[in-house]
């Protein structure tokens, strides 16, 4: 099979030149190729063949796109499989190793002829002419990664026409006027503009937090408010558990479904707010519409989370040097089956087993050698990926506990009757010491003030640490955090904060006792709001109930989480005692923490 084969220096690392040589969907959007619709057909093994089509040039094209091989920061390799056109096969390997200097990447690109036309093509030096055309995307990168171009990748689109352009102006003004800008609308209103398809057609904010390093709140923040006045589309994806593909959007939360089919991975799946409900965002198409299909279906930067690709011929054994970091990983395969779920340690990598059943993790290969073994009788993709794939979602779970999200969409709710159960959140209760005697005392005028600024104070610092207000019940709050370290910090700066308030009121002051749990429950539409249900919220309930005033009562198992016990040293120790609840069969455990408090450090 003819083939051209090409040699690139790079002054860095292969770690830092592979993040960008193998975004392949990047790149082919850079070199101009265009996108494609893609065809998935389930196959009755239950694996999943891909096909394509296309027109470049004169031809009208039709191939099957064959899984991608790779291990990371190494090598990749792309083959496809033509069914129409000039050629019948075409194959893209790279191949990255340390120099003194920094790295080489060879490149190889080989072709097969389908006719005398693809031999034609191929006499012509078809192969030498594509990998010309790749220098500038190459320079792209070398100027990039020495600091002199913000962008690996320029790709010559129009630029927005005036109206667009001066409608956009507004819209950042709109968000900046709002309070959620944070600065940020002019940065989301040029990635909007100018950035490549690739990055916009699914914005993920907090991506876009550690990209631009703000706050994550921040950002997501500004991506809210740019739905509300125009600039973007939001949409609640579904995603895979096991590919990580957003196999099915929906345009609210009342319209998704509660079990959904991967075409990809030929499974189905239930919902699961915690882990696979996510909320992402895509241009107005009244600023920028967006071409529908792919420019790389497989590749190894769409899965970043994904460090190892390979496939296994029935029978195979194989090693190959890779270097995957110490922490938590996954074994599976492409194909439906079971999985694996590993710790990478000093000893080395686990080698991998499969069989018709699943994949299995063996004894460790020292060494910086990865051992695997295909023991079905079938071709196998074996796939390693970091279980730390989700870290970039802005779950269902995360999103409807911050307060921006209730103001901006309290419309976002479930289908009557619909509950949702979420894995985990904490719940803060709150409530006035005393209130009927301070009416009584001050007169209904003055205390409706008092209290309403005391409403303020609590929505203030709740915000501030990523929660939000469910519901006010009287002169009570509860409040709902997706991290139950922010729900305890934020119940601390409350009583850490009304000093200040006293202080600011003159003689007459307020004292509050809060009661914080986290754990299992479900989400329901319970008056036309987002609320929380289940045995753990009447508990958060209940502690409240028995806190004192100027108290805080935690549920002990609360308490006893690792990233709440960092929180609970920065304020006075508190008190672990066993307490009777109303509708709880036995004593609860709970920590009373009675102060003095100061106000800890808030999330970021």
């Amino acid at each position: 099979m003819p083939a051209h084969v090409v040699e690139w220096e790079f002054e860095h690392s292969p770690a830092e030149v592979w993040p960008l040589l193998a975004d392949t969907a990047r790149f082919n959007e850079a070199a101009g190729l265009p996108k494609h619709p893609v065809r998935r057909e389930p196959q009755p093994d239950g694996s999943v063949r891909y096909f394509a089509a296309a027109r470049m040039g004169p031809f009208e094209l039709e191939w099957e796109e064959v899984p991608v091989e790779w291990v990371g920061d190494r090598w990749f390799r792309h083959e496809r499989r033509f069914s129409r056109g000039p050629l019948a096969r075409l194959t893209a390997t790279a191949e990255l190793r340390p120099t003194a200097r920094g790295s080489i990447c060879r490149y190889t690109l080989e072709a097969e002829a389908a006719g005398l036309v693809g031999r034609l093509i191929l006499a012509a030096g078809f192969l030498a002419s594509a990998q010309k055309g790749f220098v500038r995307l190459v320079d792209g990168i070398r100027g990039h990664l020495a600091g002199q171009r913000p962008r690996a990748f320029d790709v010559r689109r129009p630029p927005l026409d005036a109206g667009r352009r001066l409608r956009l102006e507004r819209i950042v003004a709109m968000i900046e006027a709002s309070g959620s800008g944070h600065g940020l609308a002019e940065r989301l209103a040029e990635l909007v503009a100018s950035a490549q398809e690739v990055d916009v057609e699914r914005i993920r904010p907090r991506a876009l937090a550690r990209r631009w390093g703000v706050p994550e709140r921040s950002a997501i923040e500004v991506c809210l408010q740019a739905v509300r006045d125009g600039m973007l589309e939001s949409r609640w994806d579904i995603l895979c558990p096991r590919c990580r593909g957003a196999q099915l959007a929906a345009t609210s939360l009342d319209r998704v479904p509660t079990n959904v089919h991967c075409d990809s991975c030929n499974i189905s799946y239930d919902r699961d707010f915690t882990e696979n409900v996510e909320l992402s965002f895509h241009p107005a198409p009244s600023l920028r519409p967006l071409a529908g299909g792919e420019f790389c279906l497989f590749g190894p930067m769409s899965t970043p989370h994904v460090a190892v690709q390979l496939r296994l011929a029935p029978g195979e054994r194989r090693t190959v040097p890779a270097d995957l970091a110490r922490g938590a990983w996954r074994y599976r395969t492409l194909e439906p089956g079971g999985q694996a779920d590993i710790t990478i340690d000093a000893a080395g990598m686990p080698s991998v087993l499969v069989t018709a059943d699943g994949v299995s993790a063996g004894a460790p290969t020292p060494g910086g050698v990865l051992s695997l073994e295909n023991r079905d009788s079938r071709p196998r993709h074996v796939v390693i990926e970091s279980r730390r794939w989700v870290e970039d979602a802005l779950t269902a779970q995360r999103v409807t506990t911050l307060q921006t999200f209730r103001d901006l969409f309290a419309g976002e709710v479930l289908r009557p009757g619909d509950e949702v159960a979420i894995a985990q959140i904490a719940l803060l209760f709150t409530d006035l010491s005393g209130s009927t005697a301070l009416y009584e005392r001050i007169g209904d005028a003055a205390a409706y003030r008092l209290v309403r600024e005391h409403f303020a104070l609590l929505a203030g610092t709740i915000r501030a640490h990523d929660g939000a207000i469910v519901k006010t019940i009287g002169d009570a709050v509860m409040a709902a955090f997706a991290d139950p370290a922010d729900g305890v910090r934020a119940a601390i700066a409350v009583q850490a904060s009304v000093g200040d308030f006293n202080r600011r009121h003159g003689k007459e002051g307020i004292a509050i006792k809060m009661g914080v749990h986290a754990g299992h429950c479900i989400a329901v539409t319970l008056n036309d709001r987002l609320d929380y249900f289940g045995t753990m919220v009447n508990l958060a309930a209940r502690l409240q109930g028995l806190a004192r005033a100027g108290e805080v009562l935690l549920s002990a198992s609360l308490a006893d989480d690792p990233k709440v016990r960092e929180v609970l040293e920065t304020t006075t120790p508190g008190v672990r005692e066993s307490a009777r609840v109303r509708g709880v069969e036995r004593p609860v455990e709970v920590l009373r923490l009675a102060g003095p408090f100061t106000v800890p450090g808030a999330a970021t």
